[in-house]
């Protein structure tokens, strides 16, 4: 760091702004002294400049006798080199007395100690070292004053570097280390060695009659039975730029992984990691991890200005080691908190951090060049939603990479999403309590092989999103809540802070520094792991000051109204800024309300006179609850909610939607997909098939969960994952699982190279229903178009009859239809009644089209035709 004059009692800047007027006098007049040997020194010959140094330190030896006499003062114990240690107890017992800041040397020290004398003793003439400073009038004592000693012992010292570490003072350099359990520290120069004195509690001081502050010394700190030879932390300059301390000021820091958090470097020509933690209510924050035995006391971190950002670069250490930050609440406690940023984690239940530096070398390319060429609402998108902890369970990335590519690319989904990948504590939340934002659950291995698997996954052609959870966090006392000390990552107010619903803590999107978190975290998946989406978690519930809440547990905002300003702001500021930073990628909400412009842009205000929240796709939820609601009931009842499957499309346009049939679907009680179904085995499994035909041809996007494409009887359950047993040729009903799942691959397959099914999905001129009011018949039958109007009729037959030369209206132009899928199909463990024949239109006009078209329509089934 810059050499600075500090004072004899090492105390901070305002300590310093205290000290009488002479002593400043003194130190100017030392300095002065010092500057005019060195001048000295430059002029003459070696020989005259140690013999004009022998004359200059006889008379202030002299001149310092006379002060003493005059002044009667304690003498200041000096630093002694190894070779010379008289005096040593008789300085220590001086040093435990209040001394005063203008102590002068004693005379003997002077006489047994001549600097020059012992340099030579040490170091060969022609080997060059740091030169003697002139001796001066005053010399002043190495050790810290109280104050300093108090604040570093209780963890509260604010700027650890201004009193540790080497200064120049009059007289010299003083040295000082702060090292709990060390029996000695030694600073190291060169070939000279200078035992530091103890001063008790882990404090080590001595003053070294240099001129100036060595470049590259080291130092030597002995415990029992080892001696580590390093370098001294507090020598260096702060690691981070003023322009990221601007940018964390102001909340607008989009890399905020490369200023927090650990980062191994190179700095000042020393290799080490430097760590850095935002903690601005904290009176103190120390390191402490595995290369200080868990004891943060002598690894105080120093404050950045007013960012609240602490800082400590330690040399010598990198990739792999555990730590934690020591932080003193502003009542004095200490808790021990894993890094907010840590890019890796240990495996739960452990809770360290670790430092963590990447080594993966990218291959996905290709990919990455042409995901952006076409708009995701006008691309084929079809998902297969993955939990990577249970879908094989104990696997690793680097085995489920070996795996899941060619499982997902052999059924033909073009996208995989992973449910929350980042660390969380407790399995049984699935990732969606997460503690350690910016770091790949270390369960299945380390973020490298994350990013292997992310990696084969695209160089397979299957794009990848995650479910990101920006919405809240838990409670857990060693991660976010009240960090440091007082409510940070959470909102101040408990009415807006506490979840209602899952006993966690809402993030403040109304504080910038928050907003810079979470904004910087879903660039981070995007551009470090190369995420092809995001999937945004529980969006209703950070929109409604109200959700879950009754009256008087909640505030209005400024206007009175129920909208959460702060996280609309939050959703509309990530969007925009993923979406300007990562071209290509697309934002999901999982949005269970009918607000307003989920997928407009930002820019755009609707009628509320809010803009809009811009996010790529929004999950359609009421057509996924309406959808099996109308399937769960008796074909007989069906006639009675026939709406239910029609009403999707009277909102289909007004967002960009995906329909799910996700995770939460199977769960708790809901059953599977194949056993939400009534009837028998046989029917149960016919309306699943009908059920998928029905939704891979609805406007919209596609998702599936894992096991749902194999017709899974059980629900889901995180602790075995899918039954992958029914699908062994030594079940007797194998083949009934095998035909789903065959019908899947078919479904993606027609769909892929079907551009009526995907290109104008967001555009009503996309769609036309040919009959949806055959409530009676429970039939649906419509049509979708491509951008160059080439058609695909869709038809699904959901009572368990089989209904002959059923007659539909179809446009005039197309000569002849033939079946592209049918979900009755034999392959697929259905009755196989099918329509082989082309089937060509008759000029009869029906359902107000010119000609129509007289099919078969099985049980219990779904059917596509297409142009012939």
């Amino acid at each position: 760091m810059t050499p600075r004059t500090t004072p004899s009692s090492g105390s901070e800047a305002e300590s310093t702004a205290a000290q009488p007027a002479e002593k400043t006098s003194v130190a100017k007049r030392a300095t002065t002294k010092a500057a005019e040997a060195a001048e000295a020194v430059k002029k003459g010959t070696a020989k005259k400049a140690t013999a004009k140094a022998a004359g200059q330190k006889k008379t202030a030896t002299k001149k310092a006798a006379g002060k003493k006499a005059e002044a009667k003062k304690p003498a200041a114990k000096k630093a002694v080199t190894k070779k010379a240690t008289a005096k040593t107890t008789a300085a220590k017992s001086t040093a435990a007395q209040s001394t005063p800041a203008k102590s002068a040397a004693p005379k003997k020290a002077a006489k047994k100690i001549p600097a020059q004398k012992a340099a030579r003793k040490r170091i060969p003439a022609q080997q060059a070292v740091p030169k003697p400073a002139e001796p001066v009038e005053d010399a002043v004592s190495p050790a810290l004053d109280a104050v300093d000693r108090d604040r570093l012992l209780t963890g509260t010292h604010h700027a650890p570097h201004s009193v540790l570490g080497a200064h120049p003072v009059p007289g010299g350099v003083a040295f000082r280390a702060f090292r709990p359990f060390a029996l000695s520290v030694t600073v190291v120069v060169g070939n000279l060695r200078a035992e530091l004195h103890d001063d008790g509690e882990g404090f080590f001081s001595g003053l070294l009659p240099l001129r100036e502050i060595p470049a590259g010394y080291r130092l030597l700190v002995a415990y029992e039975g080892s001696v580590q030879d390093t370098e001294d932390a507090y020598r260096f300059l702060p690691a981070l730029g003023e322009l990221d301390l601007h940018l964390i000021g102001e909340g607008r820091h989009e890399e905020l992984w490369r200023a927090l958090g650990a980062q191994p470097m190179t700095h000042q020509g020393v290799t080490g990691t430097r760590f850095t933690v935002w903690a601005p209510n904290a009176r103190g924050v120390s390191l402490a991890g595995t290369f200080n035995f868990w004891d943060g006391t002598g690894s105080p971190m120093r404050s950045l200005g007013g960012t609240g950002v602490w800082e400590l670069f330690v040399p010598g250490i990198g990739e792999g080691e555990l730590y934690k930050f020591e932080i003193t609440r502003p009542d004095g406690s200490k808790t021990l908190r894993a890094d907010p940023m840590a890019r890796r984690t240990e495996a739960p239940p452990n809770t360290s951090s670790i430092v963590y530096a990447s080594e993966h070398e990218w291959g996905d390319a290709a990919w990455l060049e042409r995901r952006g060429t076409v708009p995701t609402h006008e691309a084929p998108f079809s998902v297969y939603e993955v939990h990577l902890a249970s879908w094989r369970p104990g696997l690793t990335y680097r085995q489920l990479a070996e795996q899941l590519p060619a499982y997902v690319k052999d059924l033909g989904f073009t996208h995989v999403e992973l449910m929350p990948v980042a660390e969380h504590p407790f399995g049984g939340s699935w990732g969606y309590q997460v503690t350690g934002f910016y770091a790949p659950t270390a369960r299945l291995g380390t973020p490298d092989d994350f990013k292997y698997l992310v990696d084969a996954l695209h160089r397979a052609g299957i794009g990848v999103l995650m479910d990101w959870v920006p919405a809240h966090f838990p409670r857990d006392d060693w991660a976010l809540a009240e960090f440091d000390g007082r409510p940070l990552y959470e909102h101040e107010d408990p009415l807006r802070s506490a979840h209602p619903d899952w006993g966690t803590l809402e993030f403040d999107f109304g504080r910038r520094e928050v907003r810079n978190f979470l904004v910087a975290n879903a660039l981070y998946w995007c551009e470090e792991f190369h995420i092809d989406g995001l999937r945004v978690d529980a969006v209703a519930s950070m929109l409604y000051l109200d959700y879950s809440r009754e009256p008087g547990q909640w505030v209005p905002n400024e206007h009175g109204g129920r909208e959460n300003l702060d996280a609309v702001a939050f959703l509309q500021e990530m969007n925009a800024t993923v979406y300007r930073r990562v071209p290509g990628v697309v934002t999901i909400a999982e949005e269970s309300t009918a607000w307003d412009g989920v997928t407009r842009p930002t820019h755009v205000s609707g009628p509320g006179g809010f803009g809009g929240l811009g996010f790529g796709l929004k999950w359609n939820m009421g057509w996924m609850h309406d959808s099996l609601e109308y399937m769960a009931k008796e074909p007989v009842h069906r006639r009675y909610h026939h709406n239910e499957m029609t009403f999707s499309m009277v909102y289909a346009y007004s967002e960009n939607y995906v329909l799910p049939i996700s995770h939460d679907e199977v769960v708790h009680g809901k059953r599977s997909l194949v056993s939400k179904m009534p009837g028998d085995w046989w029917q149960q499994r016919a309306n699943h098939r009908a059920y998928l035909g029905f939704m891979w041809a609805h406007p919209g996007k596609q998702l599936l969960f894992m096991g749902q494409e194999f017709a899974q009887g059980a629900e889901w359950s995180e602790a075995h994952g899918p039954d992958w047993w029914l699908l062994d040729p030594a079940y007797g009903a194998e083949p009934d699982h095998r035909g789903v799942r065959d019908l899947i691959r078919d479904l993606n397959t027609v769909y892929r190279h079907t551009p009526a099914l995907w290109q104008r999905d967001t555009d009503p001129s996309g769609f036309r229903w040919v009959v949806g009011d055959a409530a009676d018949d429970n039939v649906f039958a419509f049509l979708r178009f491509d951008a160059e109007g080439v058609p695909l009729l869709a038809v699904s037959n959901m009572s368990p009859v089989v209904r002959d030369e059923y007659r539909l209206g179809v446009p005039d132009d197309v000569p002849a239809w033939h079946e592209a899928v049918n979900t009755d199909a034999a392959k697929y463990g259905g009755g196989d009644v099918t329509n082989p024949a082309p089937l060509k239109p008759e000029p009869q006009p029906w359902h107000g089209r010119p000609a129509s078209i007289r099919l078969t329509l099985p049980p219990l089934a779904t059917v596509w035709l297409r142009p012939a």
